[in-house]
């Protein structure tokens, strides 16, 4: 169904006449007479009946008008959720309870007045193809792994630097350790199924494994962050790397411990992409943002793979 037959049918209802609705659409009498006609045969029913003063509706007409206005709103809304300016700032978070999530609350803390979409795109192809076909304006991603650079039309810039923490049942060795350096985790079973062989994260740990001697294990399925909390609290052989600024909220009876690792300290670098001609006027009001609490320029003491895009100023 044409819409500016729609549309057409509409503004002759509301002026009850052909030639006012001709006035209001600036179009001829006659071209205003020929829209109704085509839309009459393709609802197969007579919309208008002529009198002396205009155009009355018929029983049909006065059925299909709500309907009518309803489809114009309807194509209003779906012009307006893609007009850039005009509709929420879309960006990609990875996971709910992941920190670039956290970054984003404190953001819409910031500035309630700029509507968001959050969204959750599992691997960086789907986020760089949803950034590059406008999909997305922006996505939280630890780049550029080995052999996997972005593209030119993409920019990114490094926002934060998240701690690795590890997570432990009640009765693990280290559970009542304040603090753990790294090489004392030799030899401890560290069980992520989460990590999923070609995303980021997973380039992410394969360096730490290959340069530290860690045992991670990534067997099994992923039930998620739940359930990997109840096999951790409950398993006293098993221990779990999470990030400091993931939110995890757990049954009192876990006995969950989260406990900082030192010497060096794994962070995990987390940084804003975007495309180079996103014209998205709330885009650059986000990177200010994060621009303004970014923190952790390479401190002394910590680790990130060498692939990790170095710290730079906001362009």
């Amino acid at each position: 169904m044409d819409l500016e037959t729609v549309r057409t049918f509409v503004v002759a209802a509301e002026a009850g006449q052909f030639q006012g609705a001709a006035a209001e659409l600036s179009l001829t009498q006659q071209a205003v007479s020929k829209r109704i006609a085509a839309l009459e045969r393709d609802l197969g029913v007579r919309l208008f009946t002529r009198t002396p003063r205009g155009a009355e509706l018929t029983i049909d007409g006065q059925a299909f008008l709500p309907h009518a206005r309803e489809l114009l709103r309807i194509a209003e809304r779906a012009v307006t959720s893609v007009r850039t300016g005009r509709r929420p700032l879309r960006v990609d978070v990875i996971a709910s309870r992941s920190a670039p999530s956290g970054l984003m609350r404190d953001f819409h803390r910031a500035h309630p007045g700029i509507e968001l979409d959050v969204v959750w795109l599992f691997d960086i192809e789907a986020a760089v193809t949803a950034l590059r076909n406008g999909e997305i304006d922006a996505s939280f991603r630890a780049v550029a792994a080995p052999g996997r650079p972005l593209p030119e039309d993409i920019e990114s810039v490094r926002v934060l630097d998240e701690p690795l923490q590890l997570l432990t049942g009640p009765a693990h060795a280290l559970a009542g350790a304040r603090s753990v350096p790294l090489e004392r985790l030799a030899g401890h079973r560290i069980w992520m199924p989460g990590v999923v062989l070609g995303t980021e994260w997973a380039a992410y740990y394969d360096d730490l494994v290959a340069e530290f001697g860690l045992t991670i294990e990534a067997t099994g399925p992923n039930f998620g962050s739940d359930a990997l909390l109840d096999t951790v609290a409950a398993t006293p052989a098993l221990a779990t790397f999470m990030g400091a600024h993931t939110r995890l909220v757990w049954p009192a009876g876990h006995g969950l411990r989260r406990i900082p690792v030192t010497g060096p300290m794994p962070v995990y670098p987390h940084s804003l992409l975007w495309h180079r001609d996103n014209p998205h006027p709330a885009l650059d009001t986000l990177r200010a943002h994060l621009a303004a609490r970014a923190s952790g320029h390479d401190v002394a003491g910590t680790w990130t793979p060498a692939w990790t895009p170095a710290w730079a100023p906001p362009r």
